[in-house]
């Protein structure tokens, strides 16, 4: 019985797991390149490609925080607010949960203080964020305009708010630059053992570019790729048999339809499967880290072992050559709309500590000028009550008028703050920065221009910014 070449490799496997299987078979389908790339055939490969001026940065790990960080809490101290906490605030405020509204002032429960030789005010919940406060980029002037989770994720993602089919960030850093190595895949994500986070796989989606470009999973437990190594009676000898008879296949292909470009880009696909069996086994393996450096990520405390296994992960990856790396929480664990008074410093306490060690990590290593690293959610919390019947119930909810983000790397501006809220912390009034000001931004810091990366699709050139209103905010670059 004939079986074809694809049928061989989905039987064999050959030992090189799933997620060499998905990005093999993502690198089939590619039909575009970049249009920094000369003119001539089209390459159906990663390798690197020239950007459009000489970048600052070469990768990026992207600490989303699902669910909007309370900034007022957080980032953003406002006296006024404490001042006049349990007042009925004159100011027009859009809900999206109109039943538990109210109009009265919320203070926050938590002392804020300055750090660093910058003098940044952070809470007393952030005690180790406060460490790196010199070393990051603080923009408290965040808008989106709109309230929901899904449209402003989609937004800081995508480029256009709500809108699905869109392409990500790193996949179109994936599509302008290529990667840096070929022994793993360039657009990494980390997901939580809890679950996907919300708006599940749109967060790492490549939407109208080929999968080529699609962020690949790896499983948030040990072993994070299954069946990395083949079958015993195909290791070794027979392996190696196997993976040359299916590039006689190939290349008997190739004969009979001279033309079909990408059969040298799948050919080569199997010997990146082959390598990443010793290269992704190596990558994940943070035994090999000193017991200091487990610490420093909070290896040994429950609350922080699981996200700073992530966070030191993450670090492996862009230290291997690895472009974009996402690490996500499962579902929306910022999203506190009641409980605010222990569901905030939870949080805190699981994220905190791992976040800013790998600022500290990079650092350390002489990466951190190369690579970025951005923690931030899609949206803020409104300075109002969202009424949960006793006062220790209360929380906040939804904020896309100005809230907080940071930066830390790559060419951003240390140790500074940048814009303003109003004295409540509602709305952006100095400075203000949408997500498309911060893609462009980002872009350029890899030496690309947001206006001339382009990718056609549907008859039309798509941008990351999709043709609104984007500015690079050089204020905040070094």
């Amino acid at each position: 019985m004939k079986i074809s070449r694809r049928e061989f490799l989905n039987q064999q496997a050959m030992g090189i797991g799933s997620v060499a299987l998905a990005w093999i078979m993502q690198q089939e389908h590619v039909d575009a390149t970049p249009p920094n790339i000369p003119k001539g055939p089209q390459r159906f490969d990663l390798q690197p490609k020239a950007p459009h001026h000489l970048p600052r940065a070469k990768a990026m790990i992207s600490l989303f925080q699902h669910g909007g960080p309370s900034h007022m809490d957080l980032t953003d101290p406002k006296p006024e607010l404490t001042k006049y906490d349990g007042t009925d605030y004159m100011g027009e405020v859009g809900y999206s949960f109109v039943n538990e509204a109210s109009k009265k002032l919320l203070g926050t429960k938590w002392k804020f203080s300055k750090h660093g030789k910058c003098g940044t005010e952070l809470s007393e919940l952030l005690p180790h964020t406060s460490e790196i406060v010199d070393d990051i980029c603080l923009i408290r002037s965040m808008h989106t305009g709109a309230n929901g989770h899904e449209v402003n994720i989609r937004y800081f993602h995508g480029g256009i708010p709500g809108i699905t089919g869109r392409a990500h960030l790193g996949s179109w850093l994936l599509y302008g630059l290529g990667s840096e190595t070929q022994e793993l895949p360039a657009y990494m994500v980390l997901t939580d053992p809890g679950g996907h986070p919300v708006d599940g796989t749109h967060n790492w989606s490549n939407g109208f570019m080929p999968s080529l470009f699609q962020g690949t999973v790896l499983r948030p437990k040990e072993p994070r790729i299954l069946n990395l190594d083949a079958p015993p009676h195909l290791q070794g000898i027979p392996q190696r048999r196997n993976l040359d008879f299916l590039q006689t296949l190939n290349r008997r292909h190739a004969d009979r339809f001279p033309g079909a470009d990408d059969l040298e880009a799948r050919i080569a696909s199997y010997e990146l499967a082959a390598r990443m069996q010793t290269a992704a086994r190596e990558a994940l393996d943070i035994s090999k880290e000193t017991k200091a450096t487990h610490r420093m990520y909070g290896l040994d405390q429950d609350e922080t072992q699981e996200y700073g296994t992530r966070c030191l992960i993450a670090r492996r990856l862009v230290e291997r050559g690895v472009r974009f790396v996402q690490l996500f929480l499962a579902g929306q664990p910022w999203d506190n709309h009641s409980n605010l008074s222990t569901s905030l410093p939870s949080i805190c306490r699981k994220t905190d500590k791992p976040s800013t060690a790998l600022v500290q990590d990079l650092k350390q290593r002489g990466m951190l000028d190369e690579v970025i690293v951005l923690w931030g959610g899609e949206i803020g919390r409104l300075p109002v009550t969202q009424n949960q019947g006793a006062p220790e119930k209360h929380g906040r909810d939804h904020n896309g008028q100005g809230f907080s983000i940071w930066m830390a790397g790559g060419g951003f501006k240390p140790g500074m703050t940048y814009g303003n809220t109003d004295e409540f912390g509602h709305r952006a009034v100095e400075n203000i920065v949408t997500p498309n000001d911060l893609q462009a931004t980002l872009l350029h810091l890899f030496g690309l221009n947001s206006e001339k990366l382009k990718y056609h699709h549907n008859g039309q050139d798509q941008t990351l910014t999709a043709g609104r209103k984007a500015e690079i905010v050089s204020d905040i670059l070094s």
